[in-house]
């Protein structure tokens, strides 16, 4: 068995020589750094499983250490060890997830308990995650067969993402491995599902709320009692609002949580339109063609969110003084933030910010971006790293502080591409990479949801002949021509248009002022 290593920080080590020689007497290896800036020069290169960390250091403070060593091993157990008993410093270590504290002069044994404590805990942490999934794993498997109602995908899409958050804190590659396959096999029958159900949604009374219904069915009841922010953020995914919850849980509790699906195709045009239209894609270019793009149109194609809210208010009878803001900038957070008082007489106040979806288009241009969000774990960290160092938060607590209800929710969601799928269209095929709408589309049958006739799907249709086309799993649509270097552009980016839990089963979140 591997000798467990500890790393121990503190300025006059040469004092605790007989603590060191006591433990390595246990058979524990004890590495010693003098400073916080030693220790984490040591981490880079030396794996540890726990730190004891002085907190009245000079150059780098304790808390600050912590802080750093936090920010790249977030698992890694550390006990504060310290002279003060002040009350503050205790906090500001506890807030950063320390796994013990202990106040010198500390004997053996004491360090000793520490460390059964912090490894043992973290270790049947592990054991209990690791054999509760595996009991939960036959439940999933058996409810993957069974699953034939869209509140079912619902529930089970939900346990996916709790398991995953769960596993990817213990990292056992082994499990998160069995849980990947249990994700692509739910894509799997989740695409033969909507296949078979999507159509009838628009005619059906059993049906979901969908986009063009979010804002009547769940967001209108809210608006009676008190003044409301609402805000969408573009291309969030139900595990992503998850991983930021508790940080908007500091100024707000939950009141309910109702996700929802995104109609087709998952993307900002169709899906947010519809949002602030109340209406259908098929809908609005009949009633408001000024207003309406198709994929083929020039210009922007969410010019008229502003117009489209302000004609369904009028519609559902709502006399509000509301204002709309759209957020695709820091500078223009910023501004908002600073002038957000001015929002305060308002019954309603929407705001559509749009950076999850900027970090998205970045995966696919920057590497550098690439880098940061490798996987779905990094992604979420990425997000939520945006999310707390925001104007968004900023608003947030502001909207708290004025006794605001809050609503967060987005437009669709977005999967990782991983497998290309050939298609072949004329040059006006829309060049979206999980749909594709055109005449005489060639593809995949298998890879693809298609609507050879877009008006069972409240799509408009651009000519007489065209289609649609949606990816389903973690497929993404590559022409022939430049195919090589087309899929190694685009493989492990993050997409959306398509069919997957990810990208239509996505979050709408109802908060009241804490």
């Amino acid at each position: 068995m591997n000798k467990i290593t500890i790393l121990w920080v503190d300025d006059e080590i040469d004092l605790l020589k007989p603590h060191i020689i006591f433990l390595e007497k246990k058979n524990y290896q004890v590495i010693t750094c003098q400073s916080g800036r030693e220790a984490l020069e040591e981490l880079e290169d030396t794996k540890v499983d726990i730190v004891f960390l002085d907190e009245n250091m000079p150059g780098i403070s304790g808390l600050e250490t912590l802080s750093e060593i936090k920010k790249t091993h977030t698992s890694l157990p550390v006990v504060m060890i310290t002279k003060s008993e002040e009350e503050l410093i205790m906090e500001e270590a506890i807030d950063s997830k320390i796994a013990d504290y202990l106040i010198k002069p500390v004997n053996p044994n004491q360090i000793l308990l520490s460390l059964k404590k912090s490894l043992d805990h973290s270790r049947l942490i592990s054991e209990k995650t690791t054999s509760n999934y595996q009991q939960e794993f036959r439940k999933i498997a058996m409810d993957l067969s069974m699953v034939n109602s869209y509140e079912e995908w619902v529930d089970l899409y939900k346990k996916l993402i709790h398991w995953e958050l769960q596993l990817e804190e213990i990292e056992d590659s082994g499990m998160f491995e069995i849980l990947e396959s249990q994700k692509i096999e739910a894509n799997n029958q989740f695409g033969k599902f909507i296949d078979k159900n999507y159509p009838n949604w628009f005619s059906s009374d059993n049906t979901p709320v969908l986009s063009h219904t979010l804002f009547k069915n769940l967001i209108k009841p809210e608006l009676k009692d008190k003044s409301t922010l609402l805000v969408v953020i573009d291309n969030l995914r139900y595990d992503q609002w998850l991983a930021f919850e508790s940080t908007v849980n500091s100024f707000y509790k939950k009141k309910k949580e109702t996700p929802y699906f995104s109609i087709l195709p998952t993307a900002t045009q169709y899906a947010r339109n519809a949002i602030f239209s109340g209406l259908t894609p098929l809908e609005m270019e009949k009633q408001h063609p000024n207003w309406w793009k198709n994929d083929t149109d020039e210009g922007g194609k969410n010019l008229h969110e502003e117009d489209f809210l302000g004609a369904q208010l009028k519609r559902l009878g709502l006399d509000l003084k509301w204002e709309y803001h759209k957020i695709s900038s820091l500078k223009q957070g910023k501004q908002l933030s600073q002038n957000y008082k001015t929002q305060k007489d308002n019954n309603l106040t929407v705001i559509v910010y749009n950076f999850v979806d900027m970090l998205s288009h970045a995966k696919t241009e920057m590497e550098v971006i690439k880098e940061l969000a490798s996987n779905d774990k990094a992604y979420r960290s990425l997000t939520v790293s945006w999310f707390k160092n925001s104007p968004l938060l900023e608003i947030i607590q502001q909207a708290q502080a004025m006794g605001q209800k809050l609503i967060i929710t987005t437009d669709h969601g977005t999967i990782n591409v991983k497998q290309p799928s050939k298609v072949v269209g004329d040059k006006d095929t829309s060049l979206n990479l999980r749909y594709k709408t055109g005449r005489s589309l060639s593809y995949d049958n298998k890879d693809v949801l298609s609507a050879k006739n877009p008006k069972d799907l409240q799509l408009p249709t651009i000519n007489m002949s065209s289609s649609f086309i949606f990816a389903k799993n973690d497929l993404f649509f590559a022409y022939p021509n430049n195919y090589n270097h087309y899929v190694s552009y685009y493989r492990n980016t993050y997409q959306h248009g398509g069919v997957s839990l990810e990208e239509m089963i996505i979050p709408f979140v109802v908060l009241e002022p804490r």
